[in-house]
């Protein structure tokens, strides 16, 4: 990988990847007004209802965000040049299992079939995928009213894009004390638009808005080595329905 203004960098304070299991459901439905989201109530809340009724064992947790913003990104071109389409999904469900195998079973059951087709009867676009944990900085709180980020990652060699995510992540733990983040990454055979999906909490907004916005690292080191390294990164910060 290339390191730009290395004088910045700091590796992440990872802790073991576990064995968890996701199965994640994406779509696209309803409206962005620039970086603005306005996913339909009736859909979330139909979704959450339907999400209560996995009660399978192996099931550790499973919830539904409503996207709210959309932060400063890098990487459109490197999208378009792959023919990627880009992650503008305004509706995530996220459930997370003891195995990948597990989520795999989940995804066969009458119960999650109820729910994708739900939202696919409903949404203009949906992205699903069966991942496995690939980094970790800490269980993500999902109890609490966060700001929940899901960040799409995409790059043409995976293993230069962890090494990106592991030093982009130090900055974020240096300056909005980053508390935790679970990096998923598609199992053989899954949808491969991106590479790696990146999911993390904030307590509040203050804690993390403030420094994309304001502090210039976040644009000479956090983008600039994205772009360095021809990844795309999107992320987009939710609540929980």
């Amino acid at each position: 990988m290339k390191l730009v203004n290395d004088q910045l960098a700091v590796k992440a304070r990872t802790l073991p990847p576990t064995g968890d299991g996701f199965l994640m459901l994406a779509g696209e439905v309803g409206t962005w007004r620039g970086p603005f989201a306005s996913p339909p109530a009736r859909l979330t809340a139909q979704l959450k209802a339907l999400v209560a009724g996995l009660d399978a064992p192996e099931v550790r947790e499973a919830n539904v965000f409503r996207a709210v913003l959309r932060p400063p990104g890098e990487g459109n071109e490197v999208l378009a040049a792959r023919g990627i389409r880009p992650a503008r999904f305004d509706i995530v469900l996220l459930i997370r299992t003891e195995s990948v195998q597990a989520a795999e079973d989940v995804r066969d059951s009458t119960a999650y079939q109820e729910i994708a087709r739900t939202l696919g009867a409903v949404a203009r676009r949906t992205h699903e995928i069966v991942a496995g944990n690939a980094g970790l900085l800490g269980d993500v709180d999902h109890t609490q009213n966060h700001c929940y980020l899901f960040n799409y990652f995409y790059a043409d060699d995976r293993d230069t894009l962890l090494k990106v995510w592991e030093y982009t992540a130090g900055w974020f733990q240096a300056n909005t004390a980053l508390p935790n983040s679970a990096l998923m990454r598609p199992v053989d055979g899954e949808p491969a638009d991106y590479g790696l999906i990146n999911h993390a909490s904030w307590p509040t907004w203050r804690t993390f808005l403030p420094s994309l916005i304001f502090r210039p690292t976040y644009r000479n080191f956090v983008l600039a080595n994205f772009k360095a390294n021809a990844v795309a990164a999107q992320p987009t910060i939710y609540r929980r329905a």
